[in-house]
């Protein structure tokens, strides 16, 4: 993977100056989940303020057999600093939404 290809100019992307916020998720996961999907969701529900999301834990406890996924997100305005009750409101819409359409249970 090369960052800059031959004889092709590639237009800079800025970075925030503002801080971020990092929220964590971790849920059991359901036969056929996707992980994409999981993406998608967060993505609708904030939309550009999701600048990234990390798999930071996952375990299958021996003897129910299902497995965890816990995921850190990190929300980042490009022109402001973001509010706690904001990210607030925004994870649990999140956590609402992953239980209610992609049938995750939340822990």
């Amino acid at each position: 993977h090369k960052q800059f290809e031959e004889g092709k100019i590639t237009k800079f992307k800025s970075y925030s100056k503002y801080p971020p916020c990092y929220k964590d998720i971790a849920f059991w996961l359901p036969e056929g989940y996707e992980e994409n999907d999981f993406f998608e969701l967060a993505r609708g529900v904030a939309g550009d303020l999701v600048e990234k999301i990390d798999l930071t834990d996952e375990f299958t406890n021996p003897k129910t057999n299902k497995t965890s996924k816990c995921y850190r997100i990190t929300y980042r305005s490009m022109d402001r600093s973001l509010t706690d009750d904001e990210i607030n409101a925004l994870q649990e819409e999140l956590r609402a939404k992953s239980g209610s359409e992609l049938n995750l249970e939340v822990r």
